[in-house]
C-alpha cells in the first residue's frame, strides 16, 4: 500500500526528489538524464509507449534527437507519431535557478532588514 497516495504520497515525492519541500532548492528533475541513468534500455518506455518501441537505446529518451531520416525508417516522426518537447529542458532549469535565487535574495534581504 505505499504507492498509495493517501497513505505516502509525499512519501514518494520527497524520495523522486520532485515534492514541495525538495532540497536542495537547486535540484531540478530531469526525466532525460534519470531515465538514461535508470532505464538506459528503455525498457519501460518501449513497454509504455508504443510509438518509440523501435527507437535505438541511446535515443530512446530523446527521441528527438534522431534523425529525420532514422525517424522516417522507424515510422516515429517526431511532431507527428510522438510530441515534439514543448521546452527546452535546460533554458527552464537555468530560469527556474534564476527566480529561486531572486526570490531567495529579495526574501533574505528582507528579512534582515527586520
Amino acid at each position: 500500500m505505499d504507492g498509495d497516495p493517501a497513505a505516502n504520497n509525499g512519501g514518494w515525492q520527497w524520495t523522486a526528489g520532485v515534492g514541495t519541500d525538495a532540497a536542495p532548492y537547486f535540484r531540478v528533475f530531469n526525466p532525460v538524464l534519470q531515465g538514461q541513468k535508470f532505464d538506459p534500455e528503455g525498457i519501460y518506455v518501449r513497454r509504455w509507449v508504443p510509438e518509440l518501441a523501435h527507437v535505438p537505446s541511446p535515443l530512446i529518451h530523446a527521441p528527438w534527437r534522431m534523425p529525420q531520416d532514422m525517424q522516417q525508417k522507424l515510422g516515429c516522426i517526431v511532431g507527428r507519431d510522438y510530441p515534439a518537447p514543448c521546452i527546452d529542458h535546460q533554458w527552464a532549469r537555468q530560469r527556474t535557478l534564476r527566480a529561486y535565487r531572486e526570490g531567495r535574495d529579495y526574501y533574505g534581504q528582507r528579512s534582515e532588514e527586520k
